[in-house]
């Protein structure tokens, strides 16, 4: 018996960590490089790593940065301290994008409040031809993003995005796709502790959550061309709320895409082909 896989699961348990044995799987595997269910059990030195790591979970420490990367649609992100986690609900926002993109030769696509990029690269991977550009003002998660688009085309840029529609050109960008900060304070003052070590600034969406959406839907139809797009992840139940920002700003065929939960999680808006 692999006694300390068991002990690992055994303090994840006790300390409440949700799914704590995928993530003694993921940690053991992390040290060892072997599956903890077909190993005989760690070296001393695989123990000691694994005895730190486990205690930094148990410490609610999210698992994506005890790891360093994390996997989004097909392909692996650098994460750690100071940037946002990507995840899996972020996908159908991303695959919404491409879905809208599928016949335009070469795209011009910004992802703001880009933090990994995991949007934008999403959109490049499975679009070749798009051009895209990943804005993100935080320090902290500067490095994760120029690590993620090193050597992939996508361009990265340090700006705050409720200045940088100043600095875009008008009516070039078929797309444009955020995940802004969309938690309420009555939120922000009850987070799960995992998320509670994530930046605020990632999270932060103002008193009702919707601050960033009423600088996206009233700032950023400009820069698009006629009848491109602004794709936005919401909370599951904003919904309502940001279809309104969006009509009261002018956007049109507005929308909402479910998870894979059966979540709201994606509003669609599109600028008028012509002008009213």
């Amino acid at each position: 018996m692999n006694t300390a896989y068991q002990s690992l699961c055994a303090r994840l348990m006790m300390a409440g960590v949700p799914d704590a044995r995928f993530d003694a799987v993921q940690l053991y595997k992390f040290v060892t490089g072997r599956d903890p269910r077909l190993d005989n059990g760690p070296t001393p030195d695989e123990a000691s790593s694994l005895r730190v790591l486990g205690e930094r979970r148990a410490a609610r420490e999210p698992l994506q940065y005890l790891l360093g990367e994390w996997d989004f649609m097909d392909f692996t992100l650098k994460v750690g301290r100071g940037v946002l986690c990507p995840r899996a609900d972020s996908e159908v926002v991303c695959e919404a994008a491409i879905e809208l993109l599928k016949d335009a030769e070469a795209p011009v696509v910004y992802d703001l409040c880009a933090g990994t990029g995991c949007l934008g690269l999403g959109i490049a991977r499975h679009l070749p031809g798009a051009a895209v550009t990943c804005v993100e003002k935080s320090a902290d998660a500067w490095p994760y993003l120029t690590a993620n688009v090193a050597g992939t085309g996508v361009q990265a840029v340090q700006d705050d995005i409720f200045t940088y529609y100043n600095r875009l050109p008008s009516g070039e960008a078929d797309l444009i796709i955020s995940n802004p900060p969309y938690l309420t304070a009555e939120e922000m003052a009850h987070l799960m502790p995992e998320t509670a070590r994530e930046p605020a600034m990632a999270l932060d969406g103002g008193a009702d959550g919707l601050d960033f959406y009423r600088l996206l839907t009233a700032h950023y139809r400009d820069a698009l061309r006629p009848g491109g797009w602004l794709v936005l992840e919401i909370g599951c139940a904003q919904a309502a709320d940001v279809l309104a920002l969006g009509a009261a700003n002018g956007w049109v065929n507005g929308s909402c895409r479910k998870d894979y939960g059966s979540n709201d999680r994606a509003v669609l808006l599109q600028k008028p082909e012509k002008s009213c």
